[in-house]
């Protein structure tokens, strides 16, 4: 009895004198019993006292003390009749948690592996891992890093286009007539394509523009609608321009001729008339109205950027029979533009 109770204060004093277990240890894994050692509850009920033998057997298996990495340190620890190491390894398996089963394939019969998790106490194992696995999950994805760069990049891309576009806007080409010139002009009766007699015009006009590019960073293709020559609202004339490419910060002077060979007039014409008229009347004055369209579209960045720019021209004239082959007086004045279709 006394040799027992020597026993006990040893134990007493031996416990808090042990030396400090590390902090961290490396993880294990540990199988559970049942069906992958079947072989030792089978075991255990052999002989006298088999199901004690059996039970302890079985509590062993479901231990850390049967995995590989910790098997010497139970045995050694058993020998040395330490009860709180005991102790201990009991509450370390009470903390283990049950890991995801292994990927579908595996061997036939196994069973999933159990890790320890993390211990509110010091000698707690898996806290490398846990700490390596609480990195990678909360460290963005690399194909998210990608796409936030390209969006970023394609936005940056966009803004750069639109400051373009807006400052393309501000370097509007410059049109102007300069002149326009009547070369002939004569009114003659006659009959059009069904037959029906009616008084008919021919008239020739050259129109001069000047245009301008005023952009510094870009060209221009410039293209224009037909230049229609009315008499009230029937087409007496038309011309077209050719189409032309403008550098940046450069100008020309572009020639059009306007051209109408018998128009018939119908009633619109009555009071129409042209030399010779056997003195009769004086030279005519016939009021006209010229009009068109001018384009000029811009390729900034290729056909990525494009701007296009609109000049409508009106002019009001007068066809002066005396003053044919001389350019119109005042057409500066008598001309009106605007931007826009």
């Amino acid at each position: 009895m006394a040799r027992h109770a020597k026993t006990d204060s040893d134990v007493t004093s031996l416990a808090p004198s042990s030396p400090p277990r590390s902090p961290r240890r490396p993880a294990y894994y540990v199988l559970s019993p049942a069906a992958s050692h079947p072989d030792v509850v089978a075991s255990g009920g052999v002989g006298i006292g088999g199901g004690a033998a059996g039970e302890k057997m079985s509590l062993a298996g479901s231990t850390p003390a049967e995995s590989p990495v910790h098997y010497g340190f139970h045995h050694h620890h058993h020998h040395s009749g330490a009860a709180a190491t005991h102790h201990s390894r009991e509450s370390s398996t009470g903390r283990l948690l049950f890991s995801d089963q292994l990927r579908s394939g595996g061997p036939a019969g196994t069973v999933p592996w159990r890790r320890l998790g993390h211990g509110s106490g010091a000698g707690s194992v898996g806290d490398d891992e846990d700490d390596e696995d609480g990195g990678r999950a909360g460290s963005p994805s690399p194909w998210r890093c990608y796409a936030l760069a390209a969006l970023a990049f394609v936005a940056v891309f966009a803004f750069f286009l639109l400051v373009l576009w807006g400052a393309s806007k501000s370097y509007k080409p410059h049109v102007e007539v300069k002149s326009v010139v009547f070369e002939s002009y004569h009114i003659q009766g006659g009959t059009d394509r069904t037959g029906v007699p009616t008084r008919m015009m021919s008239v020739n006009a050259t129109v001069r523009l000047r245009f301008r590019n005023r952009g510094t960073f870009f060209g221009l293709h410039v293209t224009a609608t037909p230049f229609h020559l009315f008499f009230d609202d029937l087409t007496v004339a038309s011309g077209n321009m050719k189409e032309f490419y403008q550098a940046r910060r450069s100008g020309r002077v572009v020639t059009v001729s306007v051209v109408g060979r018998q128009v018939p007039l119908y009633g619109a014409g009555a009071d129409l008339h042209s030399k010779p008229n056997n003195g009769r009347l004086g030279p005519a004055v016939v009021p006209v109205r010229l009009a068109f369209l001018l384009r000029a579209r811009a390729h900034i960045l290729g056909a990525l950027l494009r701007s296009k720019f609109y000049r409508r021209v009106g002019c009001r004239l007068d066809v002066r029979e005396a003053h044919l082959g001389r350019p119109v007086h005042g057409v500066a004045a008598d001309c009106e533009y605007h931007d826009g279709r």
